[in-house]
């Protein structure tokens, strides 16, 4: 039921974080406030496809 996704900074569009989510409980896109390694400050990151 866990699927792998990843997630993209949507700052500098870099994909940074590998994570699950469970389909059955969030059909949507995740939505993360994370550390982004080339932006050197936490933004917002993004599920992408």
């Amino acid at each position: 039921m866990r699927v792998g996704v990843t997630m993209a900074c949507t700052e500098c569009k870099r994909r940074n974080y590998t994570t699950t989510k469970n389909k059955k409980n969030d059909s949507g896109r995740l939505e993360m406030k994370k550390y982004c390694r080339f932006c050197q400050t936490h933004t917002v990151h993004k599920e992408t496809r």
